[in-house]
């Protein structure tokens, strides 16, 4: 198992994010200067029972906008690269959502130099593992 990095704030940042029917997850990372992708954080939160009827692209941008905020102290003002599964989601910045609540995440997100990208979920198997929930029930997991 690789150890965590430590932040460089002079560069990029990548998330991987994604979302079960029962949490979101999350894995911030840097490319170091050998091309290597490295893990900074990893976290997970459980979803409520309101975020648990959302839509599959709710939960995922959910997923996006809670790791872009619960790093915000880092990310801000860096470049950032945002992997999800769910393709739908790396429109969010660029069209108009069709709900309100999209079209909110979509405004809190201008703040960032982000870009969304997909990346198939057999390969985003960081996140996936974040977003399944712990047999302990854990809240929040850093």
């Amino acid at each position: 198992m690789d150890p965590l990095y430590i932040v460089d704030f002079n560069k990029p940042y990548n998330i991987h994010v994604d979302s079960s029917d029962y949490a979101v997850g999350a894995l911030i990372s840097q490319t170091d200067d050998n091309g290597i992708e490295r893990p900074i954080a990893f976290a997970s939160r459980k979803l409520n029972d309101t975020q648990r009827g959302w839509s599959t692209i709710e939960k995922e941008s959910y997923a996006a906008m809670w790791a872009l905020q619960k790093y915000r102290n880092w990310l801000f003002l860096a470049k950032i690269t945002v992997f999800c599964d769910h393709n739908p989601v790396t429109y969010l910045t660029e069209a108009s959502p069709k709900s309100a609540k999209l079209m909110r995440w979509a405004l809190a997100i201008q703040e960032f130099d982000v870009t969304f990208c997909f990346k198939p979920g057999k390969i985003n198997t960081a996140a996936d593992y974040l977003s399944r929930p712990s047999p302990a029930g854990e809240e929040e997991t850093e």
